[in-house]
């Protein structure tokens, strides 16, 4: 690919179609009046009036998947740390949830519940089900604000606006990582459409150190046991000390290395590859943040869990960073007793940031005189008159033209900066200063895409 690949902005949505998925039957619902809102629905707060700012954050809640809960919960201690200060811009923040179930027909209803409470943005959401809820909001002209990033319409919607690279920059970010130290590399990943995309992007990753592409092994994205998907990336690397000894690195076996990417049930996983691994000598594990977080390492026995020395690839500083201080004083003085926040999540980390988006644009727009919309907060989004700072927990942050990277299939990227972390003495730790950036390796052509 050459090039850079533009996002145009969509035309004003009369007459557009909105369809949503309802018990099963297709919604269509036609926009007749107006310019990115419902007939009879203002997303509009006056500059200087002490009207509410509604936004909604969304997540997955008390599923089989992948469970977010504490992203709502800190949108909530967000507002009412906000609204504690006065508000933003003068304005109380009223922040609306809604479980999306990892569901589509969910995912729908909560982006129409968005329109429906005139929201002027979704902020901080997890959602895999891109294609249900960015049609709504598209109509509606809501922003969607710092997505997780684990759909693709997070980062092809004109929409959308990334805080981070989601899937994309941490499987790059992870083969890079591992190619420093190892020969052969399986990918477990989930037997999924979202997991075919995964091996392409590690591979780009692990060609930056002249390694050959990952072994790609498919396994079941919700099983209770994985001892055939854990065999399978031993047998693959070939693991077994008449290949490779013992090397430096401890009591690994040397250049094989298997990383996973099974999100809430890669514990389950590397529960399987170490009942395998006794009384052999070890092979790297790695994964990506998500996957593998603080929580999971105490849960699996801190300075003891199976998951000691295993590599992992991040967004963000590590938890313990001084840049996390004003988040965890947040959550200490405004969601003390709430145990779905967990400051070391990379869900509760990029709601945080996302909120932190909201508020500078929304000052933006309030200091330039202007009424506080989805659209108004859309057109100073785009045109990026300022970057926004997120304290150094990310690079300074603006979606226009010029930022975005010319990534195939990802057109809406604006950071594709990772961390590498270890973890160490029960303890996930950075191990390289500063972050890492994955622009080059994400705008190279992708021939086994």
């Amino acid at each position: 690919m050459t090039g850079r690949r533009r996002s145009l902005p969509r035309p004003c949505p009369h007459a557009t179609p909105i369809r949503s998925a309802v018990a099963g039957t297709a919604v269509l619902a036609t926009l007749l009046t107006g310019c990115g809102s419902l007939p009879g629905a203002s997303n509009s707060v006056s500059s200087g009036d002490e009207a509410p700012l509604t936004v909604m954050t969304w997540a997955p809640s008390g599923t089989k998947g992948t469970n977010m809960a504490g992203m709502p919960a800190m949108a909530e201690a967000y507002a009412r740390w906000v609204n504690a200060k006065g508000g933003i811009a003068g304005h109380p923040l009223k922040v609306i949830t809604c479980n999306e179930r990892n569901d589509s027909v969910a995912a729908a209803r909560c982006a129409q519940k968005a329109v429906s409470a005139r929201a002027v943005a979704v902020v901080g959401s997890y959602s895999r089900q891109g294609r249900s809820f960015m049609g709504p909001l598209e109509a509606a002209g809501i922003p969607y604000i710092g997505g997780y990033g684990v759909s693709g319409e997070e980062f092809d919607s004109p929409l959308s606006y990334p805080v981070n690279g989601g899937q994309a920059a941490l499987l790059a970010g992870n083969g890079r990582q591992l190619a420093a130290e190892c020969e052969q590399v399986s990918l477990v990943r989930p037997d999924t459409i979202q997991g075919d995309q995964m091996p392409p992007l590690l591979n780009a990753g692990l060609a930056t150190g002249g390694r050959a592409p990952a072994h790609d092994v498919r396994a079941p994205e919700n099983a209770t046991d994985y001892t055939e998907a854990a065999q399978k990336a031993l047998d693959e690397v070939g693991a077994d000390p008449a290949r490779y000894g013992t090397a430096e690195f401890g009591a690994r076996a040397r250049g094989a290395c298997v990383t996973a990417t099974i999100g809430e049930h890669t514990d389950t996983f590397f529960d399987s590859f170490r009942r395998l691994q006794e009384d052999k000598p070890k092979v790297q594990m790695a994964s990506v943040l998500g996957s593998v977080n603080q929580t999971l390492v105490d849960r699996t026995g801190g300075k003891s869990s199976p998951l000691e020395g295993a590599l992992v690839t991040g967004w963000y500083p590590d938890a313990r960073d001084p840049r996390w201080n004003t988040m965890r004083d947040v959550i200490t003085e405004h969601a003390f007793d709430d145990n779905r926040i967990d400051p070391a999540d990379a869900g509760v980390q990029t709601t945080w940031i996302a909120y932190t988006v909201l508020r500078a644009t929304v000052e933006q727009v309030t200091e330039e005189g202007q009424d506080v919309t989805a659209r108004s907060l859309q057109q100073a989004l785009d045109r990026g008159d300022r970057a926004v700072d997120t304290g150094g927990l990310t690079p300074k942050l603006r979606w226009r033209y010029d930022d975005m990277l010319a990534v195939q299939s990802f057109p809406r990227i604006v950071n594709a900066m990772v961390t590498y972390q270890v973890v160490r003495d029960g303890r996930l730790v950075t191990t390289h200063s500063g972050f890492a950036n994955l622009a080059r390796t994400l705008e190279k052509p992708r021939k086994d895409a």
